[in-house]
């Protein structure tokens, strides 16, 4: 109470006291208050003749990717500090203990844990690097306060930059050079941070990947700042294990695991969100709902790799025929849909042939010497005119991709097997051979 500490000033030794007095019997023990006041000269006078030696930092192995200075010693930190610190420190871990109970994000996650940091070690910029394994590489995936900017989502490989070099030896580095990190990823070494503490996080043993803190000051921490920063990294790496793990789950059920295309689900979100647009800026909005011609046919006569290979094939070529804001969904099956905002008909119209045209440029080898043309129906409504809620525009869209459909199957001539699969109008022995015509 008496010590200057970056989240409160000093008090002269009869405030401490009468603060102490004050608070007896609400936040301290009314026992213990008169206690230690009354041995409080003996005990002040004892730990000032106490300090714990000064320790530094251990030269480390060369930090990869970097012509900076490494490492500077930090100082130390005596008993007496700690004991002013405890409170503080120990009602911040609590607080991101509780985070675990949470259902956050990576970038949600560490704000509330950054936040809980800046209360017991202070900071200028704040970032957490994610490990991957399969490429030995470390991903910024939360900056925060000073360059930001600059450190999110840069990748450094590991050993290289200072989380870099901390992922790869599993120990804190104090007082190191930020410029370290800035040049191993490629980006300029002019900035504001001059300091910085790096920590890594674990979680049963398996790396997850670093917690850095940076200063603008240069050699602004200290040995305490390390202590606190590696028992906060204990709480924080299953803390932000749970956040991966749930940003996983978030994706996979948002996700279609064949083709990697958003799911119904995401569609419903998607679409919710784009209808409430269009109708606030009076705009309008198109569905397609598109259906692979003879699915099942594929399925029974060439087996379900053939026809989840289909659906891959499928999926790439839609994808590769719309703007970055679109969406295309698998709907269910064999079944797409493709949400265009700001579409007038005659766009849905137009973007309906093209995919369609798309899909009839793709040659499955479904075994040697034959390969396989698909072919889809499709049906576009358009918001608001064709309907102005999600089911309104999926059923409208869906009965016009099934006069589609028949139509189609009108025009398609399958000699030697009447009443066969449309798709096997579409089958020839060898990539030189003509396909059958499907008008």
């Amino acid at each position: 109470m008496t010590t200057e500490r970056p989240y409160h000033k000093a008090l002269t030794h009869d405030s401490a006291i009468g603060l102490l007095r004050h608070e007896t019997g609400r936040a301290l023990d009314p026992k213990l208050v008169p206690l230690f006041i009354e041995h409080l000269p003996a005990l002040v006078a004892e730990l000032g003749i106490q300090e714990q030696p000064t320790t530094n930092a251990e030269p480390p192995d060369a930090i990869g990717g970097s012509t900076a200075v490494g490492l500077i010693p930090a100082s130390g930190a005596n008993a007496f500090e700690n004991i002013a610190l405890a409170h503080r420190e120990i009602y911040a871990l609590y607080e991101i203990a509780q985070a675990m109970g949470t259902s956050l994000g990576v970038a949600d996650t560490m704000a509330l844990i950054s936040s809980k940091i800046s209360k017991i070690v202070p900071w200028s910029g704040c970032a957490l690097f994610l490990y991957n394994q399969e490429s030995d590489s470390l991903k910024c995936r939360f900056a925060a306060g000073v360059d930001a900017t600059k450190l999110l989502n840069v990748t450094l490989k590991a050993g290289y930059g200072l989380s870099g070099w901390v992922a790869r030896n599993r120990r804190t580095l104090a007082n190191a050079d930020p410029r370290v990190t800035f040049e191993a990823a490629a980006l300029s070494p002019e900035l504001a941070l001059k300091s910085a503490l790096v920590c890594p996080l674990h979680f049963n043993d398996a790396l997850i990947g670093s917690l850095a803190l940076y200063h603008v000051d240069a050699n602004h921490y200290t040995e305490d700042h390390r202590r606190l920063l590696e028992r906060i990294a204990e709480q924080a790496g299953a803390v932000i294990h749970n956040s991966i793990v749930f940003e996983q789950t978030q994706e996979d059920s948002l996700t279609d695991p064949l083709t990697g295309l958003p799911n119904r689900r995401s569609m419903f979100v998607h679409l919710s969100r784009e209808l409430a647009r269009a109708e606030r800026l009076k705009t309008e909005v198109a569905l397609i709902v598109m259906d692979v011609d003879g699915f099942k046919a594929i399925n029974d006569t060439y087996g379900h790799n053939v026809g989840d290979h289909a659906l891959r094939q499928v999926a790439i070529a839609l994808q590769g025929a719309l703007r970055p804001y679109d969406l295309c969904v698998r709907y269910a099956g064999d079944e797409f849909i493709v949400v265009l905002a700001d579409c007038t008909r005659e766009a849905a119209d137009a973007k309906r042939r093209e995919l369609q045209s798309k899909i009839a440029e793709i040659q499955l080898e479904v075994r040697a010497g034959k390969r396989l043309r698909l072919a889809a129906s499709a049906g576009a409504s358009v918001f608001p005119h064709d309907g102005t809620t999600y089911e309104t525009l999926l059923a409208d869209a869906d009965h016009r991709m099934y006069r589609d459909k028949a139509n189609r199957r009108g025009h398609i001539h399958v000699p030697g097997a009447p009443g066969a699969a449309d798709f096997l109008g579409n089958l020839f022995d060898s990539p030189h051979s003509a396909p059958q015509r499907i008008a």
